[in-house]
């Protein structure tokens, strides 16, 4: 491997992680999946930062590790284009930089992993289409608004049920990828809206919260519910999926291991991609 200020320092390669929030159970399974992989790799020491959805304190996170004189960055950015300088600060500096799910502006960066979001976002358009029966009204509840898989997951869907002019998106909340933050958009828009017939919550906790504000007002049997993650665990989209609370969750791999698995090509000095697209699936019951 290419030798590094980490490596000089502290005889392994230094990688730092910075992670957007670890509120997501989605994020905490990323986190977990880096964790195993670098068990691997004994010559790599990760060290991790949780920006706790704050774009200030993740800009504050990566020039610590700049100071730390890291090897390679990992990042996971929580919004794209109040980390785009930072990001590109340090790849001009000669640090390689994988940025991991959300995207940032420009392309500044060694390599980008993650699912294609768009695509997501019109597979579950195209789902919810057929649930309906090309009629319905929908309450879109969406993830952060300056992160892009909320921006493409949106643009998707609606690109997808553009075709059905009989399907209404009549409420747009924002939740910001939180449970608690859905079920009290969701108490808000059954408030508000007498006929819901299907949820497109931007992830399935937001899903899953949705689905629990109406099961408390007693009309989750009349709304069909599509999340995405697909995370499989007792709290995960899969097993809400088995239990009748989503009719749908779409996979959306974390890309953990293959963050890992990129940084040591890099730090070997092997050419990698610029881009690597995730493959995802629909999970019914």
């Amino acid at each position: 491997m290419v030798a590094g200020c980490g490596r000089e320092q502290h005889g392994k390669y230094l990688i730092g992680f910075s992670q957007a929030n670890l509120g997501e159970p989605w994020r905490v399974a990323m986190n977990a999946e880096v964790a195993e992989a670098a068990k691997a790799h004994p010559d790599l020491e990760i060290v991790y930062a949780d920006a706790q959805q704050d774009n200030a304190k993740q800009v504050a996170d990566v020039e610590n590790f700049l100071r730390q004189k890291i090897d390679l960055l990992i990042i996971s950015p929580n919004e794209a284009k109040p980390l785009t300088p930072v990001v590109r600060r340090a790849f001009e500096a000669k640090i390689p930089v994988v940025v991991l799910d959300r995207e940032i502006e420009g392309d500044t960066y060694t390599t980008f992993i993650g699912a294609d979001n768009r695509a997501i976002g019109r597979a579950a358009g195209e789902y919810a289409a057929t649930l309906l029966g090309g009629k319905g009204n929908v309450v879109e509840i969406k993830g952060l608004p300056g992160s892009t898989p909320a921006h493409d997951r949106s643009e998707g869907f609606r690109d997808a049920i553009a075709r059905y002019p009989d399907i209404k998106i009549i409420h747009d909340p924002v939740a910001n990828w939180l449970r608690e933050e859905a079920m009290t958009q969701m108490e808000a828009a059954l408030a508000a809206h007498d006929d819901i017939d299907l949820v497109y919550a931007h992830n399935d906790p937001m899903a899953i919260g949705a689905y629990l504000a109406a099961k408390a007002k007693g009309r989750d049997s009349t709304i069909k519910f599509i999340g995405i993650d697909g995370l499989p665990g007792l709290d995960g989209g899969r097993q809400a999926v088995a239990d009748g609370k989503l009719a749908a969750t779409f996979v959306y791999p974390t890309g953990g291991k293959e963050a890992v698995e990129i940084a040591v090509k890099i730090l070997q000095g092997d050419s990698v991609p610029h881009r690597i697209t995730l493959e995802s699936e629909r999970i019914v019951r």
